[in-house]
């Protein structure tokens, strides 16, 4: 039987077709079976994202708040009661502002001046300027030993140190600076003495950080930084009118108390944050915060009774601060019955440098901000040295490091902050002197800053 040529050409197609359509399906059916194995080849290959740890971040945003709460309105009451009634809201004026301002400072170039990624042992570089490529989904991992938190929130928990630090210096010359040399003063301040030691002692590429120094929570960042500042000011602001001769007492104990616990309160943000992760590790922290403050506070209490016959409030929140400062070096390293020790030593000498070497050496440091920050910052950093002993409690030294070799390497990073800012704080006070002028007149001072800076007061009679 003859097929037509239409008919044989249309079967051709249609067995051509099928046999097409089966070696797609051999395809796709053996596409289907390596493909899994080529994801997981794939993803066997590529690098893991670092992904943040839910209860790290959290701690470290509930630490972040702590340390602001430390500013305002903890060292602001804590400074406001020691002054007199004039000059109460200057205080908290300067307070509040130094915070502010610095928060738009630290975001704009601070940050990336501090930890900006860059390799020099003085700074970070311009690489996080405007917080360039940060994003929510940035992870500060690089910065914290492999413990993965938000960039975003280890940014804000740095960022509250950057704000107190400068805020402590002015206790050393309150109630006698214009409000716009303390703000031109803290602008310059960080940007040029307390961004590189931040970067020196907290950064991988820090001079001061490859030396193998410990400084836990700031003890030379923060406290030795604002207390050399303070020092330096005090000299070159001058002393207070009437300085010796009026009286000068704390108009309100109570608001210094008020603000003395708040301090301690904020601290175990600043002290058992700053480990970064909620471990162990914050935890010993967390307890030689309580220990050295108890221990400073007994401390400063007991050669008060014996020198002077009588227990002081003003002497109980001066040795709560002086432990507190202490510790901060030293709080992640040490042991619990060693920070007690600590905290005492540095009550003790803070106590000496307040009421004996301050008045034989005459210059005005109103609120105690190097007799206690500086002295007891000094006093924390190289007393970690010989506490992070293992024989003594703490948790030991590095391989082949002797408590000899670290407590140098503790005094050296103590000399470098000293010099560091006591040249750079002094150039600074000058040039804002320059300015604007450090001083109010004489009439304005006696007046009170209250009003003659700010036009109000704190209390209507």
């Amino acid at each position: 039987m003859n097929i037509p040529t239409t008919l044989k050409k249309a079967a051709k197609t249609a067995l051509l077709g099928t046999l097409a359509l089966g070696a797609l399906g051999t395809l796709a059916a053996f596409a289907q079976e390596t493909a899994p194995a080529a994801v997981d080849a794939a993803a066997a290959a590529a690098p893991a994202v670092p992904v943040p740890d839910k209860g790290d971040t959290t701690w470290m945003m509930i630490s972040t708040i702590l340390v602001l709460f430390m500013a305002l309105p903890g060292l602001a009451l804590f400074y406001g009661g020691l002054v007199r009634t004039k000059n109460m809201l200057s205080v908290l004026m300067q307070c509040t502002m130094i915070v502010a301002v610095v928060i738009i400072i630290w975001v704009v170039y601070g940050y990336s001046f501090a930890f900006g990624g860059g390799t020099s042992p003085y700074w970070g570089g311009l690489g996080k300027l405007f917080l360039s490529g940060v994003t929510p989904e940035s992870t500060a991992a690089t910065f914290s030993d492999g413990v993965v938190i938000p960039e975003l929130v280890f940014i804000c928990f740095q960022m509250t140190f950057a704000c107190i630090t400068p805020a402590l210096i002015v206790g050393a010359f309150a109630e006698r600076i214009k409000f716009s040399a303390v703000i031109l003063f803290v602008a310059l301040w960080v940007t040029f003495v307390y961004f590189p030691i931040a970067h020196m002692v907290w950064d991988s590429s820090g001079m001061i950080f490859n030396w193998g120094a410990l400084d836990f929570a700031g003890g030379t960042v923060v406290h030795i930084n604002a207390g050399i500042a303070a020092l330096v000011g005090a000299i070159l602001v001058g002393k207070r009118n009437g300085y010796g001769r009026d009286n000068m007492a704390p108009h309100s104990m109570t608001l210094t108390m008020v603000g003395a616990s708040i301090l301690w309160v904020g601290w175990f943000g600043f002290n058992a944050g700053s480990n970064l992760e909620a471990t162990g590790g914050a935890a010993l922290a967390m307890i030689n915060t309580f220990t050295a403050t108890a221990g400073a506070i007994i401390a400063w209490v007991a050669v008060e009774s014996l020198s002077r016959k009588k227990a002081s409030m003003l002497g109980a929140a001066s040795g709560m601060i002086a432990g507190l400062v202490a510790v901060t070096p030293a709080a992640g390293i040490v042991g619990p019955i060693g920070a007690i020790v600590l905290g005492a030593i540095a009550s003790i000498i803070c106590y000496y440098f307040v009421t004996v070497v301050k008045i034989k050496a005459g210059y005005d440091d109103s609120l105690d901000v190097f007799g206690v920050h500086g002295i007891g910052g000094i006093v924390g950093a190289i007393g970690t040295g010989i506490f992070a002993s293992s024989a003594l409690g703490g948790i030991g030294y590095a391989d082949g490091v002797t408590m000899g070799a670290q407590v140098w390497v503790q005094i050296k990073a103590v000399l470098v902050t000293i010099v560091w800012c006591g040249v750079g704080s002094a150039i600074l006070y000058k040039i804002v002197d320059v300015i604007v002028g450090l001083r109010p007149t004489v009439e304005a001072e006696s007046q009170g800053l209250d009003l003659t800076s700010h036009g109000e007061v704190a209390y209507h009679s």
